[in-house]
Order: C-alpha cells, then sequence, then structure tokens
C-alpha cells in the first residue's frame, strides 16, 4: 500500500460537535455572568447569603439523590412526601430532645427509602414506577395519622437549627460537610467504586461478582439519611410541617443533581459536581426573583437548565466515544 497516497485521517468531524457545545456552553456563561452583574443587589454579601441557604436546603437532598443516580437508579420521585412525612416526625418528637429527635428522623428517613432501595436493589423493580407509588402511599398515611393538620414543635429544640454561625446558615456548614463526606465515599471507599460500576453497567457487575442489591440498598439508605437531614432543616426553617412541606423539592432536587453534570443513566457525577449544581439553580432563582420574574417562570428556567446541560453532556460524552 502506498503511505503517500493513504487517505489522512480527519479529526474534524469529531472535534466539531465539541466545538459548538463548547461555544454554546461559553456563550450561556457570558450571558449569565452578564445578567448578575446587571442585576440589582444580586452582588451583595446579604444576597450571597440567601443563595447559600437556599442552595443547603435542596443541596442536601440532592447529595441524597446523588447516590441513587449514580448507582443507575435514574431518581427517585418520591423526596417531598419523604421530607414531609419525616419532618413532621422531627417536630412532633421534640419533647423528647433535639438529638433524639434527629435520630428518630433519621432512622425513619432511611426506613421509608432504603425499603424503596431494597425493593429496586434485590428484586429489580423500576425506580420511577415505584417512587410514584411510594409517594402515593407515604402522603396518604401521613395524612391519615395527622389527620391532615399541621404539625406545630412541641419544644424549642429545633430552632438550633436555625442557627447562623459567622452569619451564615447552620445548613450551608452542613451541606459542605456533608458533600465533602459522600465523595470522599464515593472515590475512596470500595463502595463507592463498586456503586460507579454498577451504574455504568450493572449486568457486567453481576457478572463480576458484585454485590449490585446489597449495593444499591445501602446507597438508597444513604440518600433516606440525607433527605432526613434536609427535613430536619426544612420544618425547623418553616416552624411546622405538614404533608406540603416539601414542595417542589423532588424537581429542585434533580435539577440540582442533572446541572452538575451526573449521568441520569448512571455510573458517572460527584458530589462535588451536585454542590455547584445546587448553587447554580439557587443563583439562577435568585437572579430571576430580583429581576421581579414569577415563581412559573423560575420553574421554567430550571427546566431550561437541566435540558441545556443534559443535551450538553449527552453530546460531549457521544463526542468523546467517537
Amino acid at each position: 500500500m502506498n503511505v503517500m497516497s493513504a487517505r489522512p485521517r480527519s479529526a474534524a468531524p469529531i472535534r466539531r460537535p465539541g466545538l459548538v457545545v463548547d461555544g454554546v456552553l461559553l456563550l450561556a456563561v457570558l450571558a449569565a455572568i452578564v445578567l448578575a452583574l446587571t442585576t440589582d443587589r444580586f452582588l451583595t454579601v446579604a444576597n450571597a447569603k440567601a443563595i447559600l441557604t437556599s442552595a443547603s436546603l435542596v443541596g442536601i437532598a440532592a447529595l441524597g439523590l446523588t447516590l441513587i443516580t449514580i448507582g443507575g437508579s435514574a431518581v427517585s420521585l418520591a423526596i417531598s412526601p419523604s421530607v414531609a412525612a419525616v419532618g413532621m416526625i422531627f417536630l412532633s418528637a421534640q419533647s423528647l430532645g433535639l438529638i433524639p429527635a434527629l435520630v428518630l428522623a433519621v432512622a425513619c428517613g432511611t426506613l421509608i427509602t432504603g425499603l424503596q432501595g431494597a425493593v429496586v436493589g434485590y428484586a429489580g423493580a423500576n425506580p420511577v414506577i415505584l417512587t410514584i407509588a411510594a409517594s402515593f402511599a407515604i402522603t396518604g398515611i401521613a395524612t391519615g395519622v395527622s389527620g391532615g393538620s399541621t404539625v406545630s414543635p412541641t419544644a424549642s429544640g429545633y430552632d438550633h437549627l436555625n442557627a447562623t454561625p459567622g452569619g451564615v446558615a447552620l445548613s450551608v456548614y452542613v451541606l459542605i460537610a456533608l458533600a465533602l463526606i459522600v465523595e470522599w465515599t464515593l472515590r475512596r471507599t470500595g463502595f463507592g467504586r463498586s456503586l460507579y460500576l454498577i451504574g455504568e453497567n450493572r449486568r457486567a457487575a453481576r457478572a463480576a461478582g458484585l454485590p449490585v442489591g446489597r449495593t444499591t440498598a445501602v446507597a438508597w439508605v444513604g440518600a433516606g439519611a440525607l433527605f432526613a437531614v434536609t427535613a430536619a432543616f426544612t420544618a425547623a426553617f418553616n416552624t411546622s410541617a405538614n404533608v406540603n412541606l416539601g414542595g417542589t423539592l423532588t424537581f429542585d432536587a434533580i435539577a440540582a443533581v442533572l446541572a452538575g453534570g451526573t449521568a441520569i443513566a448512571g455510573g458517572r457525577g460527584s458530589a462535588l459536581r451536585t454542590l455547584a449544581g445546587a448553587v447554580l439553580i439557587a443563583a439562577a432563582s435568585d437572579i430571576l426573583l430580583l429581576r421581579g420574574y414569577s415563581t412559573g417562570v423560575q420553574i421554567m428556567v430550571k427546566g431550561v437548565i437541566v435540558l441545556v446541560v443534559v443535551v450538553t453532556v449527552h453530546l460531549r460524552t457521544r463526542g468523546s466515544r467517537a
């Protein structure tokens, strides 16, 4: 074969999609910076604290969802009702003291979500369908037990969670600490490495002898504990709780996870990326709020951000595999 006549391998078809994606991302980042700089009261210390506080309540739940998503279980649609139910338990147990109430809340959160994880991990149930059913069940039980009324705290110990050491909400410190712990667990432990492998290819992981069911269930148990921490802070912040306490938390947590670049199909992602995604979503909502846009517009923009990130990650992944 004549070497000189051989057709040179062209890199253009592979690199061009990546360049387009990078260009779109660069323009989006520049537009966001300009929008932020031209928004009145955005660049203030008080507003930065408000953004971090908002990000913390969503971010802690999103860390739990990150464990579920990396393990290949897509998402949980039962976050809001779980947080509402656990928040009601937390406030109603205040007469026991803050620490016992927290322990009880975490125990209930891990039980509620862990049971779902056990069904997903060991029985191979579809996580989306299962968590939709769980949402109805949890809300129904919480409504039946509470009689549909709002739960008020039986003591004031919960108010310690509303502390602001150094002028920053306690939940922000907890978010950062938990993000570092989850990141270390994912990167440095056998459980974390197994979770990535299971999320990447469940069938291959099972063939390799990895404990797929147990690892999946443990990931959901961890997620339940983090949902419970979110429930405690949210209930303390609102000083009351009912079945609507979770609000749009399910979709906010999903947005934070996906905006951070965690793959919806599993196998890729990190806690620190989710932390960045939570701050990004909170900052975008803050800009729109300061500019006087309605809640509906804020929710729509969150959806657009998630869509852009998901499409971008998909195109970059496809380009890297080409």
